[in-house]
């Protein structure tokens, strides 16, 4: 069993910000896999297959940096070891529409990331980091994340998201190297663009 969840903060006021990426993946995921998610509390959560794999689809746990304590209470219900959890969320540190896998290593200065880690005591879960970029000069990294995204930047986001649906299955039916190896690649540029 695999446990998916896509971090964010609840609430309409939020839904629509930079921050929310990892949950909108998880929407995209549930329309896609015809997995039907009900809220549970903050919580919004689903059950289904993928293919023989069963998965259970989780989002907005909690405030980002308290998601830790509620994640590690999905695990202990669902009985799922760290090392089967893939964590969808948000990085200031990649270029919009940009996604990295990875297993393993620290925070990286999200909140949400380190509050999970210290939850779990440990960092060795896989995660799949969509890129929003960094904010422009003398706008707060803070108030960047929780603004909302332009009509611009969505039509940035949308192939990044179903690109972000493409890798979790290839994460669940054929693992971590070979996702890495196929996800983390920078688009090559076209003749005109090198």
């Amino acid at each position: 069993m695999h446990l998916l969840v896509g971090l964010g903060n609840p609430g309409k006021a939020y839904a629509r910000t930079r921050h929310n990426v990892g949950m909108w993946t998880i929407e995209r995921a549930a329309a896609r896999w015809s997995i039907h998610l009900a809220s549970r509390g903050i919580t919004q959560r689903g059950s289904g297959r993928l293919g023989s794999e069963f998965i259970e689809l989780a989002g907005l746990l909690d405030w980002m940096n308290l998601t830790g304590p509620p994640l590690k209470g999905l695990l202990r219900e669902f009985k799922i070891k760290p090392d089967n959890l893939i964590l969808i969320h948000d990085d200031l540190d990649l270029e919009p529409g940009r996604l990295r896998i990875k297993q393993g290593g620290g925070a990286g200065g999200h909140n949400g990331i380190k509050s999970v880690i210290e939850a779990l005591g440990t960092p060795q879960f896989t995660r799949v980091k969509i890129g929003i970029g960094r904010p422009a000069p003398g706008l707060d990294a803070a108030d960047y994340v929780l603004q909302p995204v332009t009509q611009d930047e969505m039509a940035v986001f949308t192939p990044c998201l179903e690109r972000a649906v493409d890798a979790l299955e290839c994460l669940i039916h054929r693992g971590l190297s070979t996702a890495m190896n196929q996800f983390n690649i920078r688009e090559k540029p076209m003749p005109d663009e090198a």
